[in-house]
């Protein structure tokens, strides 16, 4: 059997490393970054139990090729992500950490819900 905790921690990290192998590619270029941002903070933040995430890709790191777009590489995303299990609560982020993309939790807490509505 598994605590609320380590499921929030799972879920954190599998929607963290999701995130990161699924858009890692997508053809992107600055003025379309906060576009892609809002469609990735929509699309994690239907799976279950994500209840807030906010993602920033670094504009500076969009050099554009020939084409005029770049690809969105892992090393421009900051994303930070919230679950709930129960009543814990995990936030988790992906960050550039010594030029290397990093996954880690963040801090963990225990909601109260109002049990008399």
């Amino acid at each position: 059997m598994f605590t609320d905790r380590e499921k929030a921690a799972f879920e954190a990290g599998i929607k963290l490393g999701a995130l990161y192998h699924q858009f890692v590619g997508t053809p992107i270029a600055r003025e379309t970054a906060a576009t892609v941002e809002t469609a990735i903070e929509q699309a994690v933040g239907l799976q279950p139990y994500v209840t807030g995430i906010t993602v920033r890709l670094n504009r500076d790191m969009m050099v554009s090729n020939r084409f005029g777009y770049s690809e969105l590489a892992g090393r421009m995303i900051d994303a930070e992500i919230t679950t709930e299990v129960g009543e814990t609560v995990c936030r988790a982020r992906l960050h550039l950490e010594d030029d290397y993309p990093m996954m880690e939790i963040i801090e963990f807490h225990e909601t109260t819900r109002d049990t008399d509505n």
